[in-house]
């Protein structure tokens, strides 16, 4: 199955026979991988019953071909009357006939193709090639080898043992030497695949492209004509990953058996081989939403939506480049390559010494590209050239004769150990800067080691949070994606799980004796983090170390020799290779100095758990629970096993799909959930304490790639990249095509009452339709979503921000019928009871706000519908004025909308203003009767459904309240209460109220007197809201003007402050603050004219409270003596004045005449305290909306 993925192949003397060579992995359930080498040939067929059977089939084959092909075509569609021209139609017939005709037993030679296959534990590809081709050639020249082929076959198993670590070895094949190599404990660890193909079938941009989503676990799919371009390409990415390891499926050559294995919604890595001449477009994939297509022969790669950028990668490029132009290569994919043979262009036995000399441009001095490039250096070139010197013949005449005394491999093997070290230490080095202080990051368990593996999907591993805010900003959106993989997480519990250095593995050993190198370097600045690229500057010790293994080989092992084998056993016919003496290569020899060090794997694998067992502690059975629990830590399936194919195995396969995509999703939910409830989560004990916008994304848009994995498993046929969408748009379809028939529920206008959305305000507003459908052509109504994958993306974040994802979804599924005309039986939409469990995971998001759609699309425009309450007890029938409204919110405002003064609602369309903060309202005072007295203004946002209150119960018109013709209205999200969804009538939980609002609720007067220790208590919690709000991440913060002017804001608290003690006016005359503040400001003028002998200090508080007063009173707005006082304090916050002025105000003697003896102002000591309390806004930047400080010009 993995030596000829696609079975036995037949083949003529006209066709090519070609031997090709080719190399697999298998890997175990327990992660341990082995390869496999194959060189596949054609031998001629000698049985006579094999040939005229092959005739036969011919036959067969070309008379249903003539059959089809002269069968009259069947009638066009009606809409398609072009007649067929017959000579057209004659081409393809004749020409297939020909090609099915090509084999006759009397003229032809028939032969199949048969394979060698070598199986090593580690893959020496080049040896191992090397030793394939030879024995290869043995069967094929005229003359017999020196020995019969079992000797050598052997020598290979048996006494060619592994090179020891940092270790080369020599040994014989049947022609000639075959050197391997092993790097040492402290070098990368062994690859042996020549990266520069990847190179010229890619191009760099592509190669990190497919890097960048390998790092991500995205499902990625490559697909080339051979098979050894698909393992040399799957085995670079991982390779070149390190210190991380893939940990999800792995099969670099996917046989045609196996085919459903691209139903896997998990991530996989997977080689698909096509024949040549299928098109990418006729390739049916069960799911592309997520995927990464690689075609590998025609040099191109199709990415999935929204990958982010790998870090510096324009410095990246550059850096690789320069190392491929220096081996005399393009960083482009080259199209030549696929007919060229593999070797690297453009090098003589020259360059291993200049490489050396000129800093590692290789390649003809006059001919490099980086030399062409130079024109001073093209000036002195000229210059030497005209004194008839040839810089090419010193070059080539001083190698000659150092050429054979160094290397003993072949000068193309050297070349491609070079490059790849190269290429391989620029990828490590960027992990080492990337994550050069992970250690400092990784939580350490405060339990023993069997109570974190048995609790390990709820620990956290990593203090996540903490690293990205250390992070440079543009390495956020990958990097915070990268440390939600698996990968990822499987590095850093081995870390947990290593004590010392001989507890780590080879890779995590050397990655941190890096990092440890890295941190010595910068030890003066070792948290400063930058963004500033840094380059390679190890590659020549590592360069050097293979060299040195190559020029002096330090173990040769025996020499085939003749074995006891019977007269007449391996014997030589040319051209065939012989069956092998089996009884002959059954037992190897009974006593061998190597036998020690090439162990087989179950000793090694046992000496493994043993070294577990004794720094854990445990019994037999915790030990190997524990060391399956590591090997399979998260993953749901490493591997489709290769031996069974039976459907019951299908089958339970399927299931184990099923259970692993249930498993992420509760893990995912949980994720979200203890992220998104952030400090009063880490306080029970759960996970990191913030979430920023882009980890927010980065959580969305992985819980959209699993809706996409989940709707792709078990799929009939694939239709449209999202298999999501897919759904969707069948299920509008049939709904749509229900509605319009006679019997569907009635007219589409009517809200049906199991549809209705409760809302606080559903007096004034009529409830929203809950509607799928209504919230799908919301989306495709979105002109600047173009693709299906992008339109699945922003239904499920619109469906989160209205907390209606699992109802929508229980409701798509609902149509059993679509269902199964859509999935397989095993799919797991059809699994009931998981089905089940999956929605009952989403709902959990609807306990906590998400903003996922509001805060990505802010361009889009947004329906709104405004509606202005007047009091019910004096209702605004008799109401004259032009009533005008200005709502603004996080991202925009709307400017002056003129309201309707009938029916007192406005709908308009805008570009998305974010969430709503406040809204100015006021009308002209036209008319008899301009008095309005409003209770509350209703906001909602058509698409969302967001419902924002602005509560006002104040009157609007000259003469009236505060004779203010304009208000500024803080606006709050109303919740909506979705009792449906809980089938019991028990009252919703009601949050516990705050120390003011306690108060506020005690008092039935609409408005009550407090007292000084509740009214300090009420600025103390108003100020608190503000430090809150600045010590939040800058993204996390919610809206500033709801604590200064909203209900229990600072406002408020300062109006409880002045209002305590204040005289009770006279009869029918109400007295505001204002009227105080603005005696106040009359007194302080007279006193600075009068000249009155105060501190320089003093006189600048005044003069600057003064200044603010004029500046307020001569606003051309009419926003009434409230809405100036409100003006005042929010400036004053903003100025960091507020303190001076309540000082200043104690003191002053208007205060005497107003107050009586117990007001609060007139008591030093509470005073003192609250100039204390409000000092702390000092070391805050507070910057004031628009709205507020409109037609001020301070």
């Amino acid at each position: 199955m993995l030596c000829m993925p696609k079975g036995l192949s037949f083949r003529t003397q006209t066709d090519t026979r070609e031997p090709q060579f080719h190399s697999f992995i298998i890997t175990r359930e327990d992660g341990s991988r082995t390869y496999g080498f194959t060189l596949t040939f054609f031998e001629e067929v000698t049985s006579k019953q094999i040939c005229s059977a092959m005739q036969t089939l011919y036959h067969m084959h070309n008379a249903e071909q003539y059959d089809i092909l002269h069968t009259p075509p069947t009638p066009h569609s009606p809409g398609d009357r072009r007649p067929t021209p017959p000579q057209l139609r004659a081409a393809p017939s004749l020409s297939r006939l020909q090609r099915f005709n090509s084999y006759d037993i009397s003229r032809d030679t028939l032969y199949v193709s048969k394979c060698i296959c070598l199986i090593t534990p580690m893959a020496f590809a080049h040896a191992c090639k090397r030793v394939l081709e030879q024995l290869h050639q043995a069967v094929t020249s005229p003359q017999p080898p020196p020995l019969p082929l079992e000797s050598y076959v052997y020598n290979v198993l048996y006494e060619v043992p592994l090179p020891p670590a940092g270790r080369s070895l020599k040994f014989s094949g049947v022609y000639g030497p075959v050197l391997c190599q092993r790097p040492s404990t402290a070098e990368l660890p062994l690859f042996d695949f020549p990266l520069q193909e990847v190179f010229e079938l890619l191009g760099v941009e592509n190669v990190l492209q497919l890097f960048t989503c390998a790092l991500l676990e995205i499902q990625i799919l490559l697909y080339s004509q051979h098979y050894q371009r698909l393992m040399t390409v799957a085995e670079s990415i991982t390779n070149l990953m390190f210190p991380f390891q893939w940990q999800h499926v792995y099969v670099p050559i996917l046989p045609a058996s196996l085919l459903h294995f691209l139903d896997a919604p998990v991530p996989y890595l997977m080689g698909l081989h096509s024949n040549g001449q299928d098109d990418r477009t006729k390739l049916e994939l069960p799911q592309e939403a997520n995927l990464c297509f690689v075609d590998i022969d025609n040099h191109f790669i199709e990415l999935p939506e929204d990958l982010p950028l790998f870090p510096n990668k324009l410095e990246f490029i550059q850096e690789i480049s320069e190392i491929l132009l220096a081996f005399g290569m393009s960083p482009e994919a080259n199209p030549q390559w696929s007919k060229g043979h593999s070797k690297i262009r453009g090098f003589r036995s020259a360059d291993m010494v200049s490489d050396k000399r000129n800093g590692n441009l290789a390649g003809s001095p006059l001919n490099s590209f980086l030399l062409r490039e130079n024109q001073t250096i093209a000036r002195l070139q000229a210059l030497v050239k005209r004194t008839g010197v040839s810089l090419e013949k010193l070059d080539v005449k001083e190698d000659t004769s150092t050429k054979d005394s160094k290397v003993q491999c072949e000068e193309e093997e050297l070349k491609m150990h070079q490059l790849n070290i190269r290429v391989r230490e620029v990828f490590a080095n960027r992990f080492t800067q990337m994550f050069s202080d992970y250690e400092v990051f990784v939580i350490q368990p405060s339990q023993d080691k069997e109570s974190w593996f048995s609790n390990r999907d709820q620990m956290q591993n990593f203090d996540k949070a903490s690293f990205l805010s250390d992070q440079p900003e543009p390495y956020l959106p990958f990097l915070s994606r990268f440390l939600e993989t698996q990968m990822f997480a499987s590095f850093i519990d081995s870390k947990i799980l290593c004590h010392d250095d001989e507890d780590k593995e080879h890779t995590l050993r050397v990655f941190d004796s890096r990092v440890d190198k890295i941190r010595m370097l910068n030890i003066r600045t070792p948290t400063l983090r930058t963004s500033m690229y840094q380059k390679c500057t190890n590659t020549d010790e590592s360069e050097k170390a293979i060299e040195m293994r190559l020029c002096k080989i330090d173990h040769t092992a025996l020499h085939p020799h003749l074995l006891d084998m019977k007269i007449g056993q391996g014997r030589y016919e040319p051209g065939f290779f012989p069956r092998l003496q089996s009884d002959v290569l059954s037992t190897g020899p009974t006593s061998n100095k190597w036998v020690k060090r090439s162990a087989p794997a179950q000793w090694r694998r046992r000496d493994r758990q043993k070294q577990h067992a004794e720094h854990l502690y445990l019994d037999n059975d915790q030990r190997e629970k524990y060391i399956q629990e590591a090997r399979n830590l998260g993953t749901t399936l490493r591997q489709p096993k290769l031996s069974n194919l039976s459907p019951s195995v299908i089958a339970q396969t399927n299931w184990k799909f099923v259970e692993g995509l249930l498993k992420e999703c509760r893990n995912k939910t949980k994720r979200m959930l203890v992220e998104k409830m952030g400090r009063e989560a880490v306080e029970l004990g759960h996970g990191e304490g913030s979430i920023t916008g882009v980890e927010e994304n980065t959580l969305i848009a992985s819980l959209c790639d699993l809706l996409e994995r989940i709707w792709s498993h078990g799929l009939q046929v694939k239709q449209g990249k999202s298999a999501l969408w897919s759904h969707l748009l069948h299920y509008q379809e049939s709904k749509e095509k229900r509605d319009a028939t006679p019997a569907g529920l009635g007219p589409p206008g009517i809200i049906h009452d199991t549809e209705r959305r409760k809302s606080d305000a559903s007096c004034a507003m009529p409830p929203l339709k809950v509607s799928l459908i209504q919230d799908m052509r919301h989306i495709q109504n979105i002109s600047e979503i173009k693709t299906d994958v992008g339109k699945a993306r922003a239904w499920v974040r619109l469906s989160m921000e209205k907390k209606l994802l699992s109802r929508h979804l229980k409701q798509l599924l609902s149509d059993h019928e679509l269902n199964k005309k859509l999935y397989k039986r095993y799919a797991f939409l059809r699994c009931d009871d998981e089905k089940e469990q999956f929605l009952y995971h989403l709902l959990s998001f609807n306990a906590v706000d998400y903003f996922c759609f509001t805060n990505v699309f802010t361009t889009i425009m947004i329906p709104y519908h405004v509606v202005i309450i007047p009091s019910k007890k004096l209702g605004g029938s008799m109401f004259t004025a032009n009533p005008w409204v200005c709502v603004s919110g996080e991202l925009a405002e709307t400017g002056v909308l003129q309201v309707p003064k009938n029916t007192l609602e406005i709908t308009f369309e805008c570009q998305n203003l974010g969430k709503l903060t406040t809204i100015q309202m006021g009308h002209d005072n036209a008319g008899l009767y301009a008095k309005w007295l409003v209770e509350c203004v209703m906001v909602r946002n058509g698409i969302t459904g967001h419902t924002y209150k602005f509560p006002c119960g104040r009157w609007l018109g000259k003469g009236v309240d505060d004779g203010s013709l304009e208000r500024i209205l803080v606006g709050e999200l109303v919740t909506n209460m979705e009792s449906e969804e809980r089938m019991c009538r028990t009252p919703p939980m009601q949050q516990s109220p705050g120390m003011m609002r306690r108060f506020v609720t005690i008092s039935p007067n609409s408005k009550p007197k407090l007292n000084t220790g509740q009214i300090q208590e009420g600025v103390g919690e108003a100020i608190n809201g503000i430090v809150k709000h600045f010590h939040k991440p800058e993204k996390e913060r919610g809206s500033l003007i709801l604590l200064l002017c909203g209900e229990y804001g600072l406002v408020w608290a300062l109006e409880q402050v002045f209002q305590h003690g204040f005289k009770s006016p006279r009869l029918f005359k109400n007295v505001f603050i204002w009227d105080f503040l603005e005696k106040a400001q009359v007194y302080f003028e007279s006193a600075e004219q009068s000249q009155m002998t105060q501190d320089e200090n003093w006189q600048m508080r005044v003069r600057h409270f003064c200044h603010f007063m004029r500046a307020i009173n001569s606003t051309p707005r009419n926003i009434g003596k409230d809405g100036k006082f409100q003006m005042l304090v929010c400036l004053g916050a903003r100025d960091h004045l507020l303190h001076h002025w309540i000082a200043l105000l104690a003191e002053c003697p208007i205060t005497a005449q107003m107050y009586e003896d117990t007001a609060l102002l007139k008591d030093h000591s509470l005073v003192n305290s609250l100039i204390r309390v409000l000092q702390t806004l000092q070391e805050f930047n507070i910057t004031l909306e628009a709205s507020l400080v409109k037609g001020i010009g301070i």
